[in-house]
């Protein structure tokens, strides 16, 4: 049985980054997030607002972010949206290559693709969703 949580809807400032974060919690209390998993779960969520708020909406308060959550047995399911342009989310700089280590930005998607199970773009860059697969207890 599939549980969808109400999706949150939000305006892009950085400050709502804490949103996602209650959001986490709120899951973990009730689905009972296992305790390994939960920073994994709770850092790719975070990099992917912040995407959506930072480079997505490029910090406009007029454009709004939203989240929604699907939950069956042990997986989550998550879909940020954004209201940006898009990007090419298959060209990225690695920013594992000596010339990216010291620069500030540019790890968000790269920690999104290894700490959830799945990680998927949609709408030329403006919808991603992210699958943490049998973090549940």
């Amino acid at each position: 049985m599939t549980t969808t949580m109400p999706e949150l809807r939000f305006d892009s400032k950085p400050e709502n980054i804490a949103v996602v974060e209650r959001l986490i919690d709120q899951i973990s209390e009730d689905h009972s997030i296992i305790p390994e998993h939960y920073g994994n779960v709770l850092i790719a969520m975070t990099e992917g607002v912040n995407n959506a708020i930072v480079h997505g909406n490029k910090l406009d308060p007029e454009k709004s972010v939203s989240v929604s959550c699907a939950i069956d047995e042990k997986n989550l399911v998550f879909r940020i949206s954004d209201e940006g342009p898009g990007f090419d989310y298959d060209n990225l700089p690695d920013p594992t290559a000596p010339e990216n280590i010291e620069k500030p930005h540019g790890r968000g998607v790269f920690l999104m693709r290894h700490l959830a199970d799945e990680c998927a773009f949609e709408d030329d860059g403006r919808i991603v969703e992210l699958t943490f697969s049998n973090v549940l207890a």
